[in-house]
């Protein structure tokens, strides 16, 4: 009998790899979410998302490290968390002078309804919080070997810094050895493959974006421009989804950012998504390859056998699959 059931293991393998590899990530993803939120509210939508994903048990968000260099992008972070039960997630911040405006909504770490806090938390400046690389080293240093999964949806300041990190008294290993290391996967949302133009979280930082192009030491898979283009979220879902609660802070962001009738772009929800769920049959991948960015931050991608990169890409046959499940994973209600 032991002997049919190894055989019968073997041939389910064969037949169906992602089985194996599905039983093997029974284990909540360790995520670390780097966003620069308060530039577009697709960062808003995504950090909802994760919480969802962290209340069915797929991933743990260790941390989230912010690229946009205003004081309020943390405590916007951390109202989120709160909202969502979770207020307690370390928060990084970088001082690069790189989008150094509020934004359109995270001046709502600020609102106030009869004198106390509409969504509570208790970072009130990006001042008061630790470097971004300080809190990427102390996550991956805590972490399990080969595990983590970073979602990189804003600019790449802060994994260029920590790939040029030192040994210190978190880790002996350097940045770069720390990476290689602890990190399974880099989710980047990043790139235009298919325009032929630089993008946004590119051009904001393109030095960093060529440090980490160049250096990084583990997988990288790209959700270019072209894909959360055409995954629009549905404005109806934010008018009837999350009704659930009198003020929500991913509406209100939408709504501050640009109210409907409005379909926004998904392109931060895909790396998320993809991050967490990469054997849910969402996506398509490209062949491996290189990814290479210009001076003026124009991406190409360069096939090779042996290449670290890949990009997403979408099947019209799937967009409705996909398009549920970030509506469902965005209004899914926090857990009690």
């Amino acid at each position: 009998m032991k002997l049919q059931l190894c055989a019968l293991f073997v041939l389910l393998v064969a037949v169906c790899p992602g089985a194996l590899f599905a039983q093997q990530r029974l284990d909540p993803v360790p995520l670390i979410f780097d966003t620069d939120i308060g530039n577009d509210v697709d960062d808003v939508l995504a950090l909802g998302m994760i919480h969802s994903l962290q209340s069915r048990g797929e991933c743990e968000l260790l941390a989230v490290t912010i690229t946009k260099d205003h004081e309020l992008a943390a405590p916007f972070v951390d109202a989120v968390n709160t909202f969502y039960g979770r207020g307690d997630i370390p928060i990084g911040v970088c001082r690069s002078g790189v989008t150094p405006a509020p934004g359109k909504f995270n001046l709502l770490a600020t609102q106030r309804d009869n004198g106390k806090l509409r969504y509570p938390h208790d970072l009130t400046s990006g001042n008061d919080a630790p470097d971004a690389v300080a809190v990427l080293r102390k996550s991956l240093a805590d972490a399990k070997d080969g595990s983590v999964v970073i979602a990189q949806v804003g600019f790449s300041t802060n994994l260029a810094n920590l790939l040029s990190s030192k040994a210190d008294r978190v880790s002996p290993l350097s940045g770069a050895e720390l990476i290689k290391q602890k990190v399974r996967l880099l989710s980047i949302m990043a790139g235009g493959f298919t325009n032929g133009r630089g993008e946004y979280n590119l051009i904001k930082d393109i030095p960093s974006a060529k440090v980490v192009v160049a250096d990084w030491p583990t997988p990288m898979v790209w959700s270019g421009y072209a894909v959360g283009l055409s995954l629009a979220y549905p404005h109806q879902s934010i008018l009837r989804d999350y009704g659930y609660v009198e003020h929500h802070p991913l509406v209100e962001a939408y709504m501050l950012y640009q109210p409907p009738p409005h379909d926004r772009p998904t392109w931060d929800l895909t790396s998320v998504l993809y991050g967490v769920r990469p054997d849910h049959g969402y996506f398509e991948l490209s062949e491996p390859g290189q990814v290479l960015i210009a001076d003026d931050g124009v991406t190409t991608f360069k096939a090779a056998a042996n290449g670290r990169d890949r990009y997403i890409l979408v099947r019209d046959d799937l967009r409705f699959k996909v398009l549920e499940a970030l509506q469902l994973l965005s209004s899914q209600p926090p857990s009690k």
